[in-house]
């Protein structure tokens, strides 16, 4: 592609409303332009970025087994409430009648739709296994659609569905796919981690993220040191030490006046008492109780957790008019010691002698608290894993905690939406049995930001050679001849061994072409000039390698070879 006939509208400035580096450079580089809030156009840049993430996607999902199909975006309310998803969906659901008063929405996924086919079609055990999938539209209301393409209220998506005979032939099919998205992330050339997850409103039980590493990401990971154990924090678990034969007396509980000093970290330094010998105390409520959850003063509550111990779907940190109602006191100065609600503790805290915690009164705290004797609670694996902790899964192994962005997710849904909606197959006896399910999806659009996230430095993009929208960056400087015509049968040649180039045929100065290169992100620059070819070398240099001065020189007659070789030797051919 010429750069002088293409539609690169870069820009100096960010966004006013950029808050990550995918979403500045995505605008700056004229890959993306706001329509509206989480609505975006990909002009021709970021199309073919997305569209090489697309044929990745679809090429190993095809490599799998699976077979392309294509729902609608928008869909009947019918098949949301027969599940019941119609109103556990809330405000996420976009919401509309036709001129005849029908209820429908746009899709935020299609399990029900894809059951609806299984239905309809699968009738035998002989017609399973089998997996169906899309690359379609997806719409969410996101309340506060932020981070550019990371979370939009329009996004492409690849939804896979799976269909078995048997929990057992699930798992055979889930490790199908999980293999698969390996190979599309490894392809994609991301850093990623796989890691146990909560699988949220879409349910199910086994549920595993690809989490791609950036410090920008929104998502809290922790994995083992030693062994393969990794996990979202929202669900991940550890060790605890048993301290159960310590032989430290027990003290005399005493309350101790602590004016206008709520915080763990003012108390501890007041007290002069480590925070790992704090009770914190939080409230929540379940949306018709108030339960107290107490974690260790250096720990926090993971409120996923919580709520699988209250055997609800969500809490909700209460206000301070409930923590006030609830406690009697101001927040900052809760605790289990005399609260009449129900108490759940972590099995770190529970273990904790001597403990100073909240007096349920204002500008007061408690010392020598000890469970049993001055206040119980259910026990429960509550708190967020953290650096430092021991791994749940070998001896010796610690955790360490990343940042990281959601770019896959792959669940066993187990019977949830068949049983529901009568998607029935007959076994070899003839009998009928709910289709075991498994749902796998990924963010298409999503990954175009994510691999920014992940490769980009001050000046620009640094895309991986397979998701570049084009492999080379050809740059001239000058307008003699000899140039031109150099540039001409490199450009020619590349794109005969199926190298996409953007040329640079501008009348503009070096600095701004390089500039303009750096922004854009091109896994390879090559520079084409007159005082070069008088040598009888091209500049090539890597956008990798930030130092301007370390540009390699070429040999005019092997740059073809030596380029195109690289190129293919980056995409694996």
């Amino acid at each position: 592609m010429l750069y002088s006939r293409a539609l690169i509208p870069t820009v100096k400035e960010a966004p006013a409303d950029a808050a990550n580096a995918s979403h500045t450079l995505l605008v700056r580089g004229g890959y993306i332009r706001k329509v509206g809030a989480g609505m975006y156009d990909f002009l021709p840049l970021g199309l073919r970025v997305l569209k090489k993430v697309e044929a990745i996607v679809r090429e190993e999902m095809d490599r799998s087994g699976a077979q392309e199909i294509l729902m609608p975006a928008l869909l009947p309310a019918e098949y949301y409430k027969e599940t019941g998803r119609w109103d556990l969906y809330g405000d996420t659901l976009f919401r509309l009648k036709d001129r005849k008063g029908g209820e429908f929405h746009l899709g935020p996924t299609h399990e029900e739709i894809v059951t609806d086919i299984a239905r309809r079609e699968i009738k035998s055990w002989r017609d399973l296994p089998m997996n169906l999938y899309q690359i379609q539209n997806k719409f969410r209301d996101e309340p506060r659609p932020r981070g550019g393409l990371l979370r939009g209220r329009e996004f492409l998506m690849k939804d896979a569905y799976s269909f078995d005979v048997s929990e057992e032939a699930a798992f055979d099919s889930y490790e199908t796919m999980r293999k698969a998205y390996c190979r599309i992330f490894d392809r994609m050339g991301l850093v990623y981690r796989m890691v146990a997850a909560d699988p949220g409103a879409i349910g199910g039980s086994t549920s595993a993220e690809f989490q791609v590493l950036a410090d920008s990401g929104e998502d809290a990971i922790v994995a083992c040191d030693t062994c393969d154990y990794a996990a979202n924090v929202e669900i991940a678990t550890v060790k605890v030490k048993d301290q159960t034969e310590s032989s430290e007396a027990l003290e005399e509980k005493k309350k101790v006046h602590t004016p206008k000093v709520g915080t763990i970290e003012d108390v501890s330094k007041f007290l002069s008492t480590p925070k790992e010998r704090f009770l914190k105390s939080l409230v929540y409520t379940t949306g018709k109780d108030v339960v107290m959850a107490v974690v260790r003063g250096d720990h926090d509550v993971n409120e996923i957790r919580l709520a699988r111990a209250l055997g609800v779907d969500e809490v909700f940190l209460a206000t301070d008019a409930d923590v006030q109602k609830a406690t009697g006191a101001a927040v900052g100065f809760a605790g289990p010691v005399g609260f009449k609600g129900k108490v759940v503790v972590d099995r770190a805290a529970a273990l904790v002698k001597n403990a100073a915690t909240g007096a349920n009164e204002t500008d007061h705290h408690f010392t020598g608290v000890n469970k049993g004797r001055d206040w119980d609670g259910e026990v429960a694996d509550i708190r967020l894993a953290t650096s430092g902790d021991p791994c749940p899964n070998c001896e010796g192994g610690h955790l360490k905690t990343y940042r990281g962005i959601e770019g896959g997710h792959i669940f066993i849904l187990g019977t949830k939406y068949s049983a529901a909606m009568g998607a029935m197959y007959s076994d070899e006896k003839q009998e009928k049995k709910p289709i075991v399910m498994g749902c796998y999806g990924i963010g298409v659009s999503r990954l175009v930001a994510t691999a920014i996230e992940q490769n980009n430095d001050a000046d620009g993009i640094k895309w991986p050679m397979s998701l570049a929208p084009y492999h080379v960056h050809l740059v001239t400087i000058g307008k003699e001849e000899n140039v031109h015509a150099a540039a001409k049968k490199i450009y020619d040649e590349l794109r005969e061994k199926g190298v996409d180039v953007l040329w640079d045929d501008r009348d503009e100065r070096p600095g701004v072409k390089f500039k303009d290169a750096d922004l854009l992100g091109m896994p390879l620059r090559v520079t084409i000039g007159a005082k070069g070819l008088a040598n009888g070398n091209i500049e090539v240099k890597p956008r990798t390698e930030p130092d301007p001065k370390k540009a390699e020189l070429v040999p005019v007659e092997n740059a073809v070879k030596v380029l195109a070789d690289r190129v293919h030797a980056a995409l694996g051919k």
